[in-house]
């Protein structure tokens, strides 16, 4: 069984494990680039940055995280993280909760129009 992969216009990911209460991925996001600000109703995500470094922006208060840092994202939180070096971000997302599909993103700001 192959799991999922995805291009994105800020990186990419790939999904290493899934199952009905959880969903694992490596995520990389290219440097100077960001996802979108953004909620989800159905899943908490928890974030372990394994290299570079990152701005995260959670509910309206940005810090800086680097490699072995992790951020609790709870489920309605607003989130974003930002590339601010000149190398990939990488960093491994852990998503629980009862739903963890793509369309469950409310985006409030994003740099791609979507």
């Amino acid at each position: 069984m192959t799991l999922e992969k995805s291009e994105r216009p800020w990186g990419r990911y790939e999904v290493l494990q899934e199952s009905a209460s959880f969903k694992v991925k490596c995520i990389w996001v290219s440097p100077g680039k960001r996802f979108s600000y953004q909620r989800h109703e159905k899943r908490s995500e928890h974030w372990y940055i394994v290299q570079g470094t990152a701005d995260i922006t959670l509910n309206g208060i940005t810090s800086r995280h680097i490699a072995g840092d992790s951020v609790m994202v709870e489920i309605g939180d607003l989130h974003r993280l930002s590339n601010i070096g000149a190398d990939d971000v990488v960093f491994i997302e852990v998503q629980t909760g009862t739903y963890f599909g793509e369309d469950d993103i409310e985006r409030i700001e994003d740099d791609f129009g979507r």
